[in-house]
């Protein structure tokens, strides 16, 4: 018969000096996560010619039509800042073309080109393969999703 491991303490129950530790810190967890997805993502999408933000930017497009610029920053959590010079290169890939409102010249939607629209048959097996990557089960990758969508809304009503 195995025992089960004993249950982790819970923060209030560690010192202060234990909760200092590095290896003790979620955010440190998370960042080195992010780091080798990072890796596996570049690796997935070498041979599609997108970088990670402009695939996430692309999977937006390819899952909602034409969209402002704006709601694409929306989904993605990015600013104007930093979704304008990615969506610069995706048009010059020719994979999008922005378009100006006509009714309201602030507003620029984008829409996917033939080439942008032809991409997403090449980017199915993407997902599978950094699943595959995760060395985890739909289910448990389902469960972290949940935990971290719950972990970002705390953090966002924090600051």
């Amino acid at each position: 018969m195995t025992s089960s491991p004993a249950p982790s303490p819970e923060p209030a129950e560690l010192p202060d000096t234990e909760l200092l530790r590095l290896d003790h810190q979620v955010c440190f967890s998370l960042q080195a996560a992010s780091r080798a997805f990072g890796g596996v993502y570049r690796e997935a999408l070498r041979d599609l010619g997108l970088t990670y933000p402009q695939y996430l930017a692309m999977m937006v497009l390819w899952e909602h039509g034409p969209l402002p610029v704006k709601t694409i920053g929306e989904q993605l959590h990015l600013d104007s800042g930093t979704l304008s010079p990615l969506l610069k290169r995706l048009e010059s890939a020719g994979l999008v073309r922005r378009e100006r409102s006509t009714q309201d010249e602030r507003s620029v939607t984008v829409h996917l080109t033939d080439s942008g629209t032809d991409l997403r048959a090449r980017a199915l097996p993407v997902p599978r393969a950094i699943l595959r990557a995760t060395g985890m089960s739909v289910g448990e990758v389902l469960a972290l999703q949940e935990t971290l969508g719950r972990l970002t809304e705390s953090l966002s009503r924090a600051v």
